[in-house]
């Protein structure tokens, strides 16, 4: 692995942001990410979701050792042990899931890799807690809500929790997130508007993203740590 379990949690915590993309395209997949890494994104997640994903992730994770060399790359929309063991030996740093599953946590743990599972209920945070998850992903956030993770946080103040599934770029709908207690945001879609991606406008990417980091990084400054 090129980056530690604790480097790649602590990029989380400090940039408090995980763009979360997917294209079939390995010449547009590195566009994106190279615009990301110049708005100062350092931790990525490549989601599993078309035809030969893994062929784009293999490229991607090659491209990005050389021209985005402190770009973390994980994979997302993992939800079985034989998918994650086959991106783990592709490279990828971390892993996401949109549920839980105990399985992954033993590969990952075995490889000392963050795994990241989708949770929607204060048991299967537990539950993913005890099985080595340092950080659980609250998801879908616009289903589950602001209230969910303050409820969370009351009696488990210890938990991190990423937010993902309905968070936007914007300043208003990110303070809500980070005021409940989120310890950091993937955000998918809203960050990679459809105009911009059939442009070509990698530029606006990278000012999309270095903006976004800009107020996450306002926002957690107000915070009393």
């Amino acid at each position: 692995m090129r980056f530690s379990k604790l480097q790649v949690l602590s990029v989380m915590k400090e940039t408090g942001m995980v763009p979360v993309f997917y294209h079939s395209d390995i010449e547009v997949a590195k566009k994106v990410l190279k615009a990301c890494y110049a708005g100062g994104v350092r931790a990525f997640e490549f989601t599993n979701r078309g035809d030969f994903a893994y062929e784009v992730f293999r490229d991607l994770v090659k491209f990005a050792t050389n021209e985005c060399p402190e770009m973390i790359i994980g994979i997302g929309s993992i939800v079985d042990a034989a998918t994650a063991s086959l991106y783990i030996q592709m490279g990828a740093n971390f892993i996401v899931g949109p549920l839980f599953n105990p399985e992954v946590a033993k590969v990952a743990n075995r490889r000392l890799i963050p795994y990241i599972p989708g949770c929607g209920s204060v048991s299967e945070v537990g539950f993913a807690q005890e099985a080595g998850c340092d950080v659980c992903k609250v998801f879908p956030g616009d289903v589950l809500g602001v209230g969910f993770i303050k409820g969370l946080k009351a009696p488990m103040p210890w938990s991190d929790l990423m937010v993902t599934g309905g968070v936007k770029p914007e300043e208003n709908n990110l303070r809500t997130w980070f005021d409940a207690g989120a310890t950091c945001v993937g955000i998918g879609s809203n960050l990679f508007p459809v105009d911009l991606l059939k442009a070509g406008d990698w530029a606006g990417i990278t000012k999309l993203c270095n903006d976004t980091l800009d107020m996450i990084n306002r926002i957690k400054k107000n915070h009393i740590v």
